[in-house]
């Protein structure tokens, strides 16, 4: 591990994602969940108003804004560097006019209408790659190779659409998805994790991995989302000593207190 990557601290403000719907759906709970992250060493905090799992229900972008708008206020306020999760145009633009550092789309920026108020604004760009160009993850079935080649198709494409639409290249972040992103097989996401290297030299971006309790490290541990900590864990200091640049992660304290242990044992 050259460095330490930088950890976004997940705020789920939604009532069914799959690990903690309905616990920070209100603003006070959200708020104090936020600031402490912050306080645990996340530098970002990604704040998504509706859940991508199969069974989450649709959420309007008026609903996304309405949730998000308090949590945007206060927390910009309070000098956190915020991310916004979502798919939405209409949010992603709402969330421009709010000066947000970052924007996570689960579908990597499909829509070029939007393209001219990307390039007009200062924010970074999480590009993440799913398998089915849908609104939420889906399980498919390819084989992990078939996976990760199109994972190096769909960047070397949208890359490409976004630069050329005057989005500046040091603007975007990669993520290549995991868990029903990928597929209902755990070892396409292994798979996967195991090639960051090579993600990092094809593209030579900063690159993020979003394990945190997904659904191919309970397939090999058993565990509900609730018990994946030390699953999440492996993983994610796994992700960071193949060089990814971002982890996104609910337990920004435990993960913080890990890589400072291997910076640490790296050092001796």
């Amino acid at each position: 591990m050259n460095r330490r990557p930088a950890l976004l601290g997940i705020v789920n403000v939604t009532d069914d994602s799959f690990s903690d719907g309905g616990r920070y759906l209100e603003r006070d709970s959200a708020l104090a969940h936020a600031r402490a992250m912050a306080a645990q060493g996340a530098e970002i905090i990604d704040l998504g108003a509706a859940a991508s799992n199969p069974d989450a229900k649709p959420v309007s972008p008026e609903l996304e804004i309405e949730r998000l708008a308090p949590l945007v206020d206060i927390l910009t306020r309070d000098g956190l560097n915020l991310s916004i999760d979502s798919f939405s145009p209409q949010t992603q633009c709402w969330a421009l006019s709010r000066d947000v550092k970052y924007l996570n789309d689960v579908h990597g920026f499909p829509r070029p209408e939007i393209y001219p108020a990307l390039a007009a604004s200062r924010c970074r760009l999480i590009v993440m790659h799913a398998l089915l160009p849908t609104e939420s993850a889906e399980p498919a079935d390819r084989t992990p190779g078939d996976v990760f080649d199109r994972i190096l198709a769909f960047f070397e494409a949208r890359i490409a659409a976004l630069c050329e639409a005057g989005i500046a290249r040091h603007r975007l972040i990669l993520d290549p998805g995991m868990g029903l992103f990928l597929g209902r097989k755990p070892e396409t996401s292994f798979f996967v994790l195991r090639r960051i290297p090579e993600l990092k030299r094809a593209f030579d971006l900063p690159l993020l991995v979003s394990v945190s309790r997904k659904s191919f490290l309970r397939a090999v541990t058993g565990r509900t989302p609730a018990d994946s900590g030390p699953a999440t864990l492996a993983a994610e200091l796994f992700a960071a000593s193949q060089g990814v640049d971002y982890i996104r992660t609910h337990d920004p304290a435990a993960l913080g207190d890990a890589l400072a242990v291997m910076q640490s044992l790296e050092l001796a």
